[in-house]
């Protein structure tokens, strides 16, 4: 069993920062890539930024620039670090997880994010 365990989600205003942690535990084998999805009311989920356990980044148009995200493969942590942030990033937020001798993907429950103006 795995669990991934966000934190850090909150309210801020607009050119704010909030900072996401999630932390994978359980029977953790074969971490691969790490990644930070959104979801806002009425739109579908969107990737946001992911890292492979190297180091790699992949960093969504809308973000780049801003947020920044980051691992720590000793503690199986993912960050996202949000700057400069916008009313148009409320949104759920979402850690995945690809993981496992079969390669799946696990999901977090999700922390809001809301941006006032």
């Amino acid at each position: 069993q795995v669990q991934l365990v966000e934190s850090g989600g909150g309210l801020v205003q607009s050119g704010g920062s909030l900072r996401l942690s999630c932390a994978a535990s359980g029977s953790i084998i074969r971490l691969n890539d790490m990644g930070w999805y959104r979801q806002a009311p009425g739109k579908q989920r969107e990737l946001v930024a992911t890292i492979t356990r190297g180091g790699n980044t992949n960093i969504a148009d809308s973000v780049r620039g801003r947020f920044t995200i980051s691992r720590d493969n000793v503690k199986n942590t993912v960050y996202l670090q949000m700057n400069s942030l916008k009313p148009e990033d409320t949104a759920v937020y979402y850690c995945n997880a690809i993981l496992g001798v079969v390669p799946r993907p696990y999901w977090g429950q999700g922390t809001q994010v809301t941006v006032s103006s």
